[in-house]
């Protein structure tokens, strides 16, 4: 997977504005600049320790190298942008089920924004599908710019292991407000979902990223059940120091 570049906020920039043009946008350059850096800025808000302008760029990156697998690359793109536009790690429900990113309220701005950028009412509707479908974290059947879309935003499953070990580190960051028990019960139960996945990656360039993708989860799994039962044996010690 190719890597974020350097200056990845001017190579943001200059992508959204290509995509928005590309997806038919009637606006001045001017206004076009203008939404994007407001988005960038959303990408920027505190308390994003993982999902941050740098997941933005790690996702468009893998959309551009599945790319030739799309049927509207623009309009992939441009849901990329808007996928985890409204983001909150408050609450600890939502880590439980689908995280912090809100789909539903993010492909809403999405429509909204490209409708007021000129972009045709169809695209625009089409980049709100795209952006909703992730919610679920499965394409849509036969759909294959939603399987890149969905496939680019998991990539990061299937980093090398220490890459994945420092996604580990700011996931638990951004929900540090989590207690741990509850917060490892949660990631174990999104583990045993993916692990139990006919496959996690459906685009067939992205298919090989399967094997590493099942290592990293399986590892992880594997700490995860360790971390639980030295919690468990904790607690028994004190309940046993509690009674003596």
């Amino acid at each position: 997977m190719p890597p974020v570049s350097a200056d990845a906020p001017q190579w943001l920039l200059s992508s959204w504005i290509r995509s928005v043009q590309a997806a038919g946008a009637t606006a001045p350059e001017s206004e076009i600049r203008a939404t994007g850096l407001a988005l960038l800025d959303r990408w920027h808000e505190t308390g994003r320790i993982y999902h941050n302008v740098r997941h933005l760029a790690d996702v468009l990156s893998r959309v551009d190298e599945l790319a030739e697998e799309t049927h509207q690359p623009d309009l992939v793109r441009l849901a990329a942008w808007y996928h985890g536009a409204i983001f909150s790690a408050a609450s600890s429900v939502a880590y439980a089920t689908q995280g912090g990113e809100d789909e539903v309220a993010s492909a809403a701005l999405a429509r909204t924004e490209l409708v007021e950028l000129g972009v045709p009412e169809k695209a625009a509707d089409r980049v709100k599908a795209l952006v909703t479908a992730l919610a679920r974290h499965k394409p849509l059947p036969h759909d294959d710019d939603c399987a890149v879309l969905c496939d680019a935003d998991m990539g990061i499953l299937a980093a090398e292991p220490q890459r994945y070990k420092a996604y580990l580190i700011d996931i638990r960051q951004e929900y540090a407000h989590i207690p741990v028990r509850d917060y490892l019960e949660a990631r174990q139960r999104i583990l045993a979902k993916l692990l139990d996945r006919k496959a996690l990656y459906t685009s067939p360039l992205a298919t090989g990223w399967e094997d590493a993708a099942r290592q990293n989860l399986a590892a992880e799994a594997a700490r995860l059940g360790k971390e639980l039962r030295k919690l468990d044996e904790s607690s028994a010690s004190a309940r046993d120091t509690e009674d003596s």
